[in-house]
């Protein structure tokens, strides 16, 4: 099957420009029973009065043509709206959880399961109105829906740099086929003190791509360098502070618990309760755990703690 055929049935939506198409990694649609249950997710929320719009893979097909199909279906809603996803779902027969309360639900079919998404591990992607003014009608296995824009995926995919998953080809992929029509002055806001995290994204996509680093406006750069020139010395309160908990949740609790660093994600100067940061970073051990048995049996691990 080619990748036109590929991305259509992904999508049932118009044929895609020679911009937005690339190399598939991995073009296997779903099954037929995952596509019924993600289509009658769609529908259930639909029915709910639960506005809901469509990320992971099926978004991220559609800005870059990498077409993959991955274990789950990521749905984004407002935080206001999980309960009323959760019980219309539960309703409808399928099994559900909050999982982590501060970011994630499921709802479960069997093996298959719905990610229902309203903010990130993190804490700093929270899924707000904008994400719905700028969203991209689209039509996913059949049935009408919005897509997350491209600016909302690439900022949240910025911050994911795990030991065993990093979304920086994922955000390479968007700057390469979307940079020269995004919204850069949203994105910027959306970054706001975490600049330096696009900044490093953007230094390396001219790294992979230097042909395609004119993509990046000038005015994006001029910017961003004179935020870091006007930094100045370290300022009263950065001293002793970990970011890097921002970026994974198990790779700086090092830091954080054993050497006297404060945690960037802990309110006031994150969005996080210690409870949150508390259930995260226990699944973030239990991943290690299983990641280390796995590679003593000279398996390749496939963790995916922040869905598609």
């Amino acid at each position: 099957m080619s990748l036109y055929a590929v991305v259509r049935l992904l999508l049932d939506s118009r044929p895609m420009s020679l911009t937005e198409t690339a190399t598939a990694s991995s073009p296997t649609p779903p099954e037929p029973a995952e596509a019924d249950f993600y289509r009658h997710a769609m529908e259930v929320l639909r029915d709910s009065g639960v506005p809901f719009l469509v990320g992971g893979a099926y978004a991220y097909a559609r800005y870059t043509g990498v077409v993959r199909h991955t274990k789950d279906f990521d749905v984004f809603l407002r935080p206001e709206d999980v309960e009323r996803a959760l019980a219309g779902l539960k309703k409808a027969g399928y099994a559900t959880e909050l999982t982590f309360p501060h970011w994630l639900g499921k709802a479960y079919n069997g093996e298959d399961f719905v990610d229902l998404i309203y903010s990130s591990g993190n804490g700093i992607a929270r899924v707000d109105e904008r994400w719905f003014e700028h969203a991209v009608e689209e039509v996913v296995l059949g049935v009408p829906a919005k897509l997350v824009p491209a600016e909302e995926i690439l900022w949240s995919k910025s911050f994911i740099m795990e030991r065993e998953r990093y979304d920086g080809a994922d955000v390479a992929h968007l700057l390469l086929h979307r940079a020269r029509e995004l919204d850069w002055d949203r994105l910027l806001d959306r970054f706001g003190p975490h600049f330096r995290v696009l900044f490093n994204h953007l230094v390396l996509f001219g790294y992979i791509y230097p042909g395609e680093r004119d993509a990046i406006p000038r005015p994006v750069w001029d910017g961003l360098l004179a935020r870091l020139a006007a930094e100045g010395p370290v300022k009263p309160g950065e001293e002793k502070l970990c970011r890097g908990t921002i970026l994974s949740r198990g790779q700086y609790l090092y830091d954080v618990e054993e050497k006297g660093y404060r945690d960037a994600r802990l309110a006031p100067v994150g969005k996080m309760s210690a409870g949150d940061i508390a259930l995260w970073s226990d699944a973030a051990r239990e991943e290690e755990e299983k990641l280390n048995e796995f590679h003593k049996g000279g398996g390749e691990a496939h963790a995916d703690p922040e869905g598609d």
